[in-house]
């Protein structure tokens, strides 16, 4: 009952506040969209509004790992496992510029769908050719725009924490574009908030690593699919690293 409690009160600062925050984010978006034009101050607010919600769970911790100032130095094609809801709000907790590609659906959310569009993250209409078309298109623009891209290969969340097989999107698009790929590896948030699950679960650990960067000279003459699989090989073998025994 005491967990129930504590999750609908969090869903209840969560709505409130994201209400306001939107207000704030709009302002932010209107002082700063002439002058920046990836939209870098609007995504840093909208990473503190993303953290707001894990630094007021005292029961949540998130440890980072990782050479941050890289993904500041250029931009990647980024990739992550998927475990939980709660994964954006963790990777947002980096601090570093990017777009997310996310299903459609999620901008039309009153508020932080709204504020994905002001950030101009990159919808993807799953199951439609002619939406996919145009998000790679959209992903291609921002890349050539100095913007990193962050997305999921796994599709969608994983019901155990178990790696899922990764699609080859993010890899042809890496390719295509000849931009360096970011692994980032992101465990304790299936334990903390399970697929289909609103319930608080105790206290959880959290821990978001950002691996080695794989340079463009180290995969040009790879297929997608070869590049595919040592991209989860490494992803895999970091979350075996940072999973308890």
């Amino acid at each position: 009952m005491l967990n129930r409690i504590i999750a609908t009160i969090f869903l209840v600062f969560f709505g409130l506040t994201s209400a306001v925050l939107f207000i704030v984010a709009l302002v932010i978006w209107a002082l700063t969209v002439l002058v920046d034009r990836r939209l870098i101050v609007l995504h840093l607010f909208t990473s503190f509004w993303a953290s707001l919600y894990l630094w007021i769970m005292p029961a949540w911790s998130v440890h980072v790992d990782g050479r941050r100032l890289n993904a500041w130095k250029r931009n990647y094609v980024i990739v992550s496992n998927h475990q939980s809801q709660l994964d954006i709000l963790v990777a947002f907790h980096l601090f570093i510029p990017f777009k997310w590609v996310s299903k459609t659906e999620v901008f039309n959310l009153p508020f932080i769908g709204w504020n994905m569009r002001l950030n101009r993250y990159i919808k993807l209409k799953r199951g439609d050719k002619v939406g996919t078309a145009r998000m790679f298109a959209d992903c291609e623009k921002s890349l050539v725009q100095g913007n990193s891209i962050f997305i999921f290969p796994e599709g969608t969340r994983s019901k155990t924490g178990e790696l899922k097989p990764f699609r080859s999107g993010a890899f042809f698009l890496a390719k295509k574009m000849a931009v360096p790929i970011l692994p980032v590896v992101i465990s304790g948030t299936n334990a903390a908030l399970p697929k289909y699950s609103l319930n608080f679960h105790g206290r959880q650990h959290m821990h978001i690593r950002m691996l080695e960067p794989i340079p463009v000279e180290q995969f040009a003459n790879m297929s997608v699919e070869d590049l595919t699989e040592m991209v989860r090989t490494r992803v895999a073998n970091g979350l075996e690293e940072m999973t308890p025994a």
